[in-house]
């Protein structure tokens, strides 16, 4: 479901960065959406919970993990997204995992534009199953 309809866009004509643009708003919103599923809980502990997730080091390691699992064309998507040319720069993390972050949010862009909401879960659950496993356990 599109909050605003549909979004009348040919995805593999958009750029990377682009994808981008919105992948990053899918990701985090993912991730908010399954912290909140854990239950109540103060809105700081669930700020901290969040960063932990979206940021580029842990996005980096979300790349390494999905990346054997990705089909050919989504492959395709993420690589663009990666070797993308930015006119931002990486605060506080690697450029590496800067760029794979990009990658990801690029690939979650473009699931997400082509309405591809299972495979969208799929990948972040896969991504990000590690996180929140070390999290529960710090708890």
């Amino acid at each position: 479901m599109r909050l605003f309809g549909e979004i009348n866009a040919d995805t593999d004509r958009l750029s990377p960065l682009v994808l981008a643009f919105i992948g990053d708003t899918v990701y985090d919103l993912l991730t908010r959406g399954y912290i909140i599923a854990e239950g109540n809980a103060p809105v700081n502990r669930m700020h901290t919970r969040a960063k932990h997730i979206v940021n580029a080091t842990a996005q980096s390691r979300a790349y390494s993990i999905i990346e054997p699992v990705l089909t050919e064309e989504e492959h395709t998507v993420l690589k663009r997204g990666r070797n993308a040319k930015s006119n931002t720069s990486a605060k506080n993390q690697s450029i590496l995992d800067y760029r794979r972050a990009t990658g990801i949010e690029a690939l979650f862009g473009w699931l997400y534009l082509k309405g591809e909401y299972e495979r969208l879960e799929e990948l972040y659950r896969l991504g990000t199953e590690e996180i929140y496993e070390k999290g529960q356990q710090k708890e």
